[in-house]
């Protein structure tokens, strides 16, 4: 004997028929190996589906008011009912009626006059079925759920992971305080604004934002590499200098390379970290470094970052300088457009220069650090 068949023994069958003598009969019949409930009408039916779903139903398709083709219906379009099977009782067994109630979802078709061993055995057959459908459907649930959790796990070790490598750079050159939390956060406004934007909306996804939002605090790594004497000069560079400062920008790449090879693999919510880490000091016109590319040969996530670097270093105060008032960094950020920054993005900046304030005054140096979302 199969293991689901005791549990078919506690399964609830509903009885809808409009001719007392029926469902008189059917009770009698069922009632021996399983919970019956009848409904004299289609009404009546669907309130006790929808109170406590049977296993399954005997639904006659004759009846007045509302036949059972309409009950089906019903049933079928309510989530709460729409797994019940059905079988069919009717006088009716030409092709076309029959056709109607597989279209609607019927299991089965049982003809009048009915036959005790048929309904018995049909019966049994489909609450078999069910049973095994339920276990599916639950054994899809827990996968889904374990899915979800392992994908919940994967993206807090993707956090961690960037968190980590983000906090080695902060070691090296703490004078820039908040400066990854604020970057982050300019850029994920540049790209939710310009998500719809024709030159960008294959790129932007939902997907990629949070991503951008995540890689942004690694464009700094390779500061790592640089010497303390230059990294924490109290000053300007020297021109010998800021040529060893400017490779921070090739050792950021090549660490998160070096990372990735000794794992054995690449990952993918690493590649913008390596965009941005290496190309986030490139100028729309061709000249930044360390390649000197020019307009679109910049990948999107450097140009972001690009906006977002620059506006931070004007406004925050540095060892050598005074923070600038956000108008003045503003009209510089302007100047650069074109030049500096890729045009829509710098537009970009422009629109939504209220928010940007409101990060750095939220995200100021005075505030202690926070690793929030928000």
């Amino acid at each position: 004997m199969s293991s689901a068949i005791p549990l078919l023994t506690k399964a609830t069958v509903l009885v809808v028929d409009d001719t007392p003598i029926n469902l008189s009969l059917m009770r009698d019949l069922l009632q021996s190996e399983y919970q019956v409930k009848v409904a004299p009408t289609g009404a009546r039916a669907l309130k006790i589906a929808r109170a406590t779903p049977p296993d399954l139903i005997l639904l006659d398709i004759m009846m007045p008011d509302m036949d059972g083709y309409e009950v089906c219906r019903q049933l079928k379009a309510d989530e709460l009912t729409a797994s019940i099977p059905i079988i069919f009782l009717t006088a009716k067994n030409n092709t076309e009626d029959e056709q109607i109630g597989f279209d609607l979802g019927v299991v089965d078709y049982i003809t009048k006059p009915i036959s005790p061993p048929i309904i018995m055995a049909r019966v049994r057959s489909h609450l078999v079925l069910k049973v095994a459908a339920d276990i599916l459907r639950n054994q899809k649930q827990m996968l889904e759920i374990e899915v979800a959790k392992r994908t919940h796990e994967l993206e807090s070790l993707q956090d961690v992971t960037i968190l980590i490598m983000a906090s080695l750079a902060e070691t090296r050159d703490n004078e820039t305080g908040n400066h990854i939390l604020r970057t982050q956060r300019y850029v994920r406004v540049l790209a939710e604004t310009l998500r719809l934007h024709p030159r960008f909306s294959a790129f932007l996804t939902p997907e990629n934002i949070e991503l951008l939002f995540k890689s942004a605090p690694l464009h700094d790594i390779g500061k790592v590499g640089i010497p303390d004497k230059i990294l924490l000069k109290p000053g300007r560079f020297e021109p010998h200098e800021m040529e060893i400062m400017k490779t921070h920008t090739t050792l950021g790449r090549v660490s998160i390379e070096v990372a990735e090879q000794r794992l054995g693999r690449t990952f993918p919510f690493l590649q913008f970290a390596k965009e941005i880490a290496y190309s986030h000091q490139e100028k729309w016109d061709g000249s930044g470094y360390p390649e000197g590319l020019i307009g679109d040969a910049i990948p999107i996530s450097a140009r972001l970052m690009a906006v977002a670097d620059v506006y931070d270093a004007l406004v925050c105060k540095r060892v050598y300088k005074d923070g600038m008032t956000h108008e003045s960094a503003a009209a510089i950020m302007i100047e650069g457009r074109g030049s500096h920054f890729d045009p829509d993005i710098l537009d970009a900046f422009v629109s939504k220069q209220a928010e940007f304030r409101e990060i750095a005054e939220r995200y100021s140096d005075a505030v202690a650090p926070s690793v929030t979302n928000s």
